[in-house]
């Protein structure tokens, strides 16, 4: 019974040693994790290693239409599975998009595969025309284009369409991304997860 215990003890202090190792998780940068910050923070949780901190933080308050909206500067960790909320977006002129996208200052048609990232995970434009892959929970994945922010610290002004800001977690996906998805776009906003393409 003690060589048990010894063993079950082993295999416990072997996986803390070699899963608690940043060296051993994955970065959005396609390499191994030099530290918890790696890669701007864009951590890609691997071999049961997570950041100890990260947590992202209201950064204030905003009044709009009578009712206070938190702000945020950041989003969630982006992982190889980040949940988040899939709201429905009209990203064409007149729509409720508001200003044209922030990425290339373009409108875009309804039938484009386009979505707008929260504050945090838009990151100052980095991710500006890169492919995402979208989930949603009956199965089904699509790939858009990043090219648009949706402005987690400001609205209810004629840019952001008099929208209020968005919540740090959002994904605002075009209505053909919803059509790829299967989702019933009269929902306006489902739980997904996404990862870089």
């Amino acid at each position: 019974m003690a060589n048990l215990h010894l063993l079950f003890l082993s295999f416990v202090i072997f996986n803390i040693i070699f899963f608690a190792s940043p060296s051993n998780a994955l970065s959005s940068c396609d390499g191994p994790c030099q530290t918890a910050d790696d890669c701007d923070g864009q951590l890609i949780r691997g071999g049961g290693w997570s950041p100890s901190s990260g947590d992202c933080q209201p950064s204030g308050s905003m009044p709009c239409k009578g009712k206070s909206y938190t702000t945020y500067t950041c989003s969630p960790p982006v992982t190889s599975a980040t949940n988040a909320q899939l709201t429905l977006n009209n990203f064409s002129e007149g729509g409720d998009g508001g200003a044209p996208s922030k990425c290339d200052e373009q409108y875009h048609d309804k039938s484009e595969m386009v979505v707008a990232l929260s504050t945090g995970w838009y990151n100052g434009g980095s991710r500006c025309g890169q492919m995402i892959t979208i989930t949603a929970s009956n199965g089904m994945s699509t790939t858009a284009k990043v090219v648009d922010e949706c402005d987690s610290m400001n609205g209810c002004d004629e840019e952001h369409a008099d929208q209020p800001p968005c919540e740090n977690n959002i994904v605002d996906g075009s209505d053909a991304v919803w059509e790829a998805l299967g989702l019933d776009k009269g929902l306006g906003n489902v739980g997904v997860t996404w990862s870089m393409a």
